[in-house]
């Protein structure tokens, strides 16, 4: 947890790539990630349930120690929205996550209203508080990304929850969605000196000026997954109409080296 939270020191960029199973969090480990997050929807959508706080929350808990079990670097699992409305169901969620092997958490305002997560934050920190484990709970703000306020008052509205989800204890401040310089350059501003995390979207501009522009985290988001799973998709439709064998193994990564990575035990 403390290496976690240092990876988040002013003037650095943690570039945190989200993983959905054990194997594609141990491959991303093996490129060199200096910690790994969770997708809510690709952890979803691989054990059969849709996005958007339907997964139950044993199966969450089994595939964070899953992927907790493989790797070595911090893990921090994106819990959506806490999968409940009841601030004590979700501390008791975050508390099974962490004791599969989380060290953070993301957990969002979504369609709630902030007075809602602000509950959730504060149940999670007396949680953690009891348990003396240092968790680092990433609050996500869903203004941008779903549209909650008018374009000109975006920015001004994410720092306004920012600052309430702050005073319920949260460490660090996510915002999908936010991709202009300028706004991102005000929100930073906005929510010192809680880090703000962006996620990858057409037309973020690249780590080096993310940098410049004082963000702390960026993350894939869904992003990785759903490549992955677009390839597998086209792969396996040319495989259905012609059954040639030549481009299932184009990028495809090697058998023995891959194994490797795991442990047996």
């Amino acid at each position: 947890m403390a290496t976690f939270r240092d990876l988040h020191a002013p003037g650095r960029l943690l570039i945190l790539p989200n993983a959905w199973d054990a194997g594609s969090a141990r491959l991303i480990e093996d490129c060199g990630a200096a910690a790994i997050a969770t997708t809510s929807s690709g952890v979803a959508w691989a054990r059969g349930y849709p996005d958007g706080n339907a997964l139950p929350t044993r199966v969450l808990a089994a595939a964070i120690a899953e992927i907790a079990r493989v790797i070595r670097v911090p893990l921090s699992a994106d819990v959506e929205a806490g999968y409940s409305d009841d601030p004590r169901a979700v501390a008791e969620t975050v508390t099974s996550v962490i004791g599969a092997g989380a060290v953070g958490i993301n957990l969002e305002d979504g369609a709630g209203t902030p007075e809602l997560l602000c509950a959730k934050i504060e149940a999670v920190r007396a949680a953690t508080l009891r348990a003396d484990v240092d968790l680092f709970v990433n609050a996500r703000i869903d203004v941008f990304l779903k549209r909650l306020a008018p374009p000109d008052r975006a920015v001004e509205a994410t720092i306004e929850r920012a600052r309430r989800y702050q005073a319920a204890g949260c460490d660090g401040i996510f915002v999908p969605g936010l991709a202009e310089p300028s706004a991102i350059r005000a929100v930073v501003a906005g929510v010192a000196p809680l880090p703000l995390n962006v996620m990858a979207y057409p037309g973020l501009p690249v780590a080096a000026e993310l940098r410049t522009l004082g963000v702390r985290r960026l993350s894939a988001g869904a992003a990785i997954a759903s490549a992955a799973l677009g390839r597998a998709r086209s792969r396996a439709c040319a495989f259905l109409a012609d059954g040639r064998s030549e481009s299932l193994f184009d990028e495809s990564v090697e058998y023995g080296p891959t194994n490797a990575l795991f442990p047996r035990s």
